[in-house]
């Protein structure tokens, strides 16, 4: 019951939250706009409380603007009315029709999910849910934002990306709706590499905002993709002093300032020998970066119980993720069904984000999945085999055989 009064206040404080923003002024637009953003953000758990501290303070004056922002007098009834007779509705609608044990522990551990009573609702329902309710209301920038955080959430990336659109063509000058777009599209493209469009909108936003910080995170990722760590750093130096020191975002923007520095004087140290050693036999250039961290042999087969089933057009993943901690593939190889079977290595180089790395996790499930949809998230019906957790640095070659349907 503690679990259902939680999760019930939270769900009206989000309701609450969208009903009452349109009887707020705006006070300062571009203040109101970031504080709203931050928000929502801390709201969907896209950022902790310390991190929303800090991100409210560095806003200063805008957000105390946006505060303080005086509404009507008539505004401000409505909004008592809405603060007070909404929460009130839904306790007295659920009391009617509402069934509270439904989230008991206990109960949902013996229920299966997606029952037919209706009480497994999951992501994927939820996010049906939301999806209904923008055909209903298309025009909802919010509801089309936080529809592309959930598609992200779970590696739905392509979704993400036409969410995040639909947010960004309601709202074009709002930069945070910008740059999660920007990020969507690249987590949505080939080699999940910033470039092309996703780079141009980062750096429109830099130009009219030079501190935004999740834009400077990303083109330094966007430059360390191209091999600038230059430019790398110099992005990460100019985000810095805006976090808190002892963030846990500020603990991660070292490491890979201290990555990018290593990688810059690996790269210049052959070019620094050139002159004393032109006589000599060329100097072999630096190692790949994944050559000198981890490297997964993964030998991939198929089930023969499951020949029938097999789609020959289905495309072939076979990724690496953490054992414990984010789902987010720390590397990850893509081949067609046709190929089966075939051995494949997986390493740093081939990771998302240069701050999810097999390097950085002592423990990885190594697995392989037949996608007939060709999304890399697993879908119902997929084929896939999953390891037990093994050590990111072993040597042995991971034997894989598909042999289960996702349900």
């Amino acid at each position: 019951m503690t679990t259902f009064v939680l999760l019930a206040g939270l769900l009206l404080a989000i309701a609450l939250a969208f009903a009452l923003l349109p009887l707020r002024t705006a006070g300062s637009a571009r203040g109101g706009r970031r504080l709203q953003a931050l928000d929502d953000a801390l709201a969907a758990g896209i950022i902790d409380a310390q991190e929303y501290a800090a991100k409210r303070a560095a806003l200063g004056n805008e957000a105390d603007a946006a505060v303080a922002a005086p509404a009507g007098r008539a505004a401000r009834r409505a909004a008592v009315l809405v603060a007070v007779l909404l929460p009130a509705a839904a306790i007295l609608l659920y009391r009617q029709v509402g069934e509270p044990a439904a989230l008991d522990p206990a109960r949902m551990a013996a229920a299966p999910a997606g029952n037919a009573d209706g009480h497994g609702i999951d992501m994927s329902q939820a996010i049906q849910g939301l999806v209904a309710k923008l055909e209903a209301d298309p025009g909802n920038a919010d509801g089309w934002a936080l529809l592309g955080r959930a598609y992200q959430s779970m590696g739905r990336f392509a979704e993400s990306r036409d969410a995040l659109k639909r947010a960004r063509d309601l709202l074009p000058d709002n930069h945070d709706i910008t740059i999660e777009y920007a990020q969507a599209a690249a987590l949505a493209g080939e080699g999940r590499r910033i470039i092309g469009e996703p780079r141009a909108l980062i750096e429109g936003v830099l130009r009219a905002d030079p501190d935004h910080q999740r834009a400077l995170w990303l083109i330094g990722i966007s430059d360390y993709q191209q091999g600038d760590y230059a430019a790398a750093i110099g992005a990460w130096n100019r985000l810095l002093p805006n976090l808190p020191p002892d963030s846990d975002i500020a603990r991660s923007v070292r490491t890979q300032i201290e990555d990018a520095t290593r990688l810059l004087g690996e790269a210049a140290a052959p070019a620094a020998a050139a002159p004393a050693t032109a006589a000599a036999a060329p100097v072999a250039a630096p190692p790949a970066t994944g050559a000198q961290g981890p490297r997964l042999t993964v030998k991939v087969s198929l089930d023969p119980k499951l020949a029938a089933r097999l789609d020959p057009n289905a495309t072939l993943y076979v990724f690496a993720r953490a054992a414990e901690g984010p789902t987010m593939p720390l590397a990850i190889q893509r081949a067609g069904a046709r190929e089966l079977p075939l051995t494949v290595t997986l390493d740093d180089s081939m990771g998302m984000m240069p701050t999810m790395k097999l390097s950085m996790f002592e423990k990885v499930i190594v697995g392989a999945r037949l996608s007939s949809s060709g999304n890399a998230a697993a879908q119902s019906g997929d084929l896939q085999a999953l390891s037990a957790p093994v050590d990111s640095q072993r040597r042995e070659p991971i034997d894989l055989v598909i042999d289960s349907v996702v349900p």
